[in-house]
């Protein structure tokens, strides 16, 4: 039996999960260390199963946070493949599917998110595909393959991430939206543009505005999608990218404040004693923002479990690191950086030609940069998070001029 008096115990087999474990032994926290992970691989990072891995341009070894001795020299114990299936707040215990008791003095739970499924008639056929775990990127690599016909729903970062990979594999590529363009909701209409002619540009064939009514199969295959509008599309393979939902199943059994995620704190620390959350799955007060925000960005699960290891050790951290998110599609690269929201901007301003696909761009409210991104340019995002951060009055033609030094700007 771990002594409950000083076990840590991580729920989760991410990124958060791996450098929270990193980042406790580094502050120096030398008791027991648990790390309870539902899938049989050891923690790995995600972004690469849309991007390099799935195009081939990454081994497999590369997607682990750490190498397999880590674990062993850091003496951190490893429960893979194995489901939590309660927390005992009173008890301090963590019950695992077999029955066992995990005690704990600090939990943090890392228990990310999982795809929302396609709820239509014919979703459980064989070849419906979505993307969170590796075995699932594998999957995927099999079936993008020259003339295989792809039919990707929904039209998010996942859904042409995986359309560039399949379209790049040689697959006929056909991306279904439920709005006017790709990503409309997420960058507006003139950012949004730019994605939209990307693909089109590199042959995907993106249909707007429509609803999937069902999908089609023979022998318990999929073979097609049937749209709304009565329009069959032959399919091989059908990739589903409609969103995640944070897993909070475990902390709201627990009594855990859950809304939209688990509700910590700028410390991470959640509405229950001694339990902490961080990655996708939690809802942190943001200072700097002034409001709780779920990001399910890799960039939080890098950086949130410094603060939450040094939180669990009873240090004074506060997460306020802006958002960040990048992407690479094709021959284009992405950053961006802050937070905006429908509504929240009133212009996006321009530095560079958005049609030429090398341009920096910035989200404003009146004179105020809520978030910039930059595409195809590089070494930028630090003064671009800095203009997000500063909260500072600029001037928007000051923005758009190239021979002015982003990190100029500001006094």
């Amino acid at each position: 039996m771990r002594n409950p008096v000083n076990t840590f115990v991580i729920v989760g087999g991410g990124l958060a999960a791996g450098r929270t474990a990193e980042a406790l032994r580094k502050h120096g926290h030398s008791g027991p260390l648990v790390i309870i992970g539902d899938e049989a691989e050891k923690p790995y990072i995600r972004p690469p199963l849309s991007k390099g891995y799935l195009l081939g341009k990454e081994e497999r070894d590369s997607i682990f946070v750490h190498p397999d001795d880590w674990y062993r020299e850091h003496g951190v114990d490893l429960l893979l493949d194995t489901r939590a299936r309660a927390v005992d707040p009173r008890a301090r215990t963590v019950e695992l599917d077999d029955g066992r008791q995990v005690p704990y003095a600090k939990l943090l739970l890392a228990t990310g998110s999982s795809p929302r499924r396609l709820s239509v008639p014919g979703a459980d056929l064989d070849n419906v595909l979505y993307l969170r775990r590796v075995g699932q990127s594998e999957r995927l690599k099999s079936v993008f393959r020259p003339g295989a016909r792809i039919v990707v729903v929904g039209a998010g970062w996942i859904g042409l991430e995986t359309a560039a990979a399949a379209r790049m594999a040689g697959a006929e590529v056909t991306v279904l939206n439920h709005s006017e363009l790709p990503l409309l909701k997420v960058l507006g209409r003139e950012a949004a543009e730019v994605f939209a002619a990307l693909h089109a540009d590199h042959g995907v064939d993106i249909l707007p505005t429509v609803e999937v009514e069902s999908l089609t199969g023979t022998d318990g295959r999929v073979d097609g999608v049937r749209l709304a509008d009565g329009r069959h599309l032959d399919a091989d393979a059908v990739v589903v990218g409609v969103g995640i939902t944070p897993n909070v199943q475990l902390a709201q059994e627990a009594g855990l404040e859950v809304r939209n995620g688990i509700v910590t704190d700028e410390r991470l620390r959640t509405s229950v004693a001694d339990i902490h959350a961080a990655g996708d799955v939690a809802n942190a007060y943001h200072p700097l923002l002034g409001r709780h925000l779920r990001v399910e960005h890799w960039a939080n699960a890098l950086r949130q479990p410094e603060v939450a290891a040094l939180s669990m050790l009873g240090e004074d951290a506060v997460y306020d690191r802006l958002p960040y998110f990048y992407t690479d599609q094709y021959d284009l690269g992405m950053e961006y950086t802050g937070y905006t929201e429908p509504g929240g901007y009133d212009r996006v301003v321009f530095r560079g030609e958005p049609s030429e696909r090398r341009f920096v761009c910035f989200w404003m409210a009146g004179k105020r940069v809520q978030a910039g991104m930059s595409v195809n340019v590089w070494d930028v995002i630090e003064p671009i998070r800095a203009l997000a951060a500063s909260g500072a009055d600029l001037d928007g033609t000051v923005l758009a001029d190239p021979d002015v030094p982003l990190d100029r700007i500001l006094p």
